[in-house]
């Protein structure tokens, strides 16, 4: 009977070997050169790259707290000499070169590629400013350049629907790696540009320095250059930088940022809309108060332009002038009707006839002269006596003198 063989689980073949990786004198303390491909940096600070060379790869890891030694950024395409140890990630079974220290060692080919066509584009112009065109800012038809399937599309027809549903997007579903991209590429911008449209997404989404190098080839970067619709690059993430951003009319940092650079918030522009018929109400209104008032200025000096103001004017004068002269001729008459019952009561009581009411008599000679003082009167004098209600004829027979009167 054949002995039993020895089982074991996956996680003790990992830590085996881990431990043969740890007894290894050369993996604990190891410099690795190779150029830095597929750098992210992890919001942990964790640091999460791939060391390569002409014919192989190696994954790396430097932690956060072997980030203060590191004293620049890290990038695509760098070369770099990394010192650290290679031992085993357990949970997955893969090896990989945790980075105490990394230096400099010089750019990888594709680095040096990319800064060459840089330089040399940049000085054909390619890159000026005057050469850049502006981003319809209310663009109604978008023509994408990207593949088909893939976070790139998703992020930007879903950012395009929730800001404004009634853009048009117009898609080429392009092959943006390996071999057949540039051609694809190519042909995408052509054909869209075609179509008038009011803008271009050229891009995809991140990815290593390999793969977005389509948009590192002078061949695309011409194509974006020659493209007589505005075109917005969005390749990659924020970090990555490509040929195409330079010559692109706008860098997006990502396609997602592309699509809110391309399409305006339709929302935003309805609250911008009604603000401004907000204020233009309000000037209107302000506008038409002042404009009323000046009507009304100029009117009333045009009225006192017309022969029916100055009319007007001199009807109001002689109607005025009437009635105060009806005022002054009323007051006049009231004051002499005041005065002449006054002099009306005074002649009246110093009237004869007033006093013949009260039983006096008006004496009066044969020639009609009044008698005032029986000095003058003989005995046979014919006198003619006025009473209140007629006249009698008499005659003197005797006379006497008042001792007390003033004669």
């Amino acid at each position: 009977m054949a002995p039993a063989l020895d089982v074991f689980t996956v996680s003790q073949v990992n830590t085996y070997i881990k431990n043969l990786f740890a007894r290894d004198f050369a993996l604990r303390q190891i410099t690795v050169r190779g150029e830095v491909s597929n750098c992210k940096y992890h919001t942990s600070g964790h640091i999460y790259f791939t060391l390569k060379d002409g014919t192989g790869t190696l994954a790396a890891v430097m932690f956060a707290g072997n980030r203060p030694g590191l004293r620049f950024t890290l990038k695509e395409g760098q070369q770099v000499m990394v010192s650290g140890s290679i031992s085993v990630y357990e949970r997955s079974g893969s090896y990989q070169l945790y980075a105490k220290q990394i230096r400099l060692d010089g750019m990888g080919d594709l680095y040096l590629r990319m800064e060459e066509l840089k330089n040399r584009l940049a000085e054909m112009g390619m890159f000026a400013p005057e050469y850049k065109q502006p981003i319809p800012r209310f663009a109604q038809k978008i023509g994408i350049v990207t593949a088909s399937t893939g976070a790139a599309i998703r992020d930007i027809v879903n950012i395009t629907h929730r800001r404004n549903p009634y853009v048009q997007l117009i898609l080429y579903p392009a092959i943006v790696q390996g071999e057949y991209a540039v051609p694809s590429i190519i042909r995408g911008i052509e054909t869209l540009d075609a179509m008038h449209l009011d803008c271009l997404i050229v891009g995809r989404g991140g990815g290593s320095i390999e793969d977005l190098w389509a948009f590192n080839e002078e061949a695309v970067a011409r194509a974006i250059f020659d493209c007589r619709t505005p075109v917005i690059s969005a390749v990659g993430h924020e970090t990555d930088t490509t040929i195409a951003d330079y010559v692109a009319d706008l860098r997006a940092p990502t396609p997602s940022a592309a699509a809110e650079l391309a399409v305006f918030d339709v929302r935003s522009l309805e609250e911008e809309l009604r603000v401004s018929e907000y204020r233009l109400k309000k000037q209107m209104d302000s506008h038409l108060r002042q404009d009323r008032f000046r009507l009304m200025a100029l009117s009333e000096r045009l009225k006192r332009q017309t022969p029916r103001y100055y009319l007007d004017n001199l009807r109001q004068g002689v109607l005025a002038r009437e009635n105060r002269l009806e005022e002054i001729m009323q007051s006049t008459v009231s004051d002499r009707k005041q005065k002449l019952a006054l002099a009306s009561s005074r002649l009246e009581a110093l009237s004869p006839l007033a006093r013949m009411q009260s039983g006096y008599a008006f004496v009066t000679d044969e020639s009609g002269r009044p008698v005032r003082s029986v000095q003058n009167v003989q005995i046979g004098d014919r006198w003619e006596i006025t009473l209140r209600d007629g006249s009698v004829t008499a005659s003197v027979t005797g006379s006497r003198k008042d001792l007390n009167s003033y004669g």
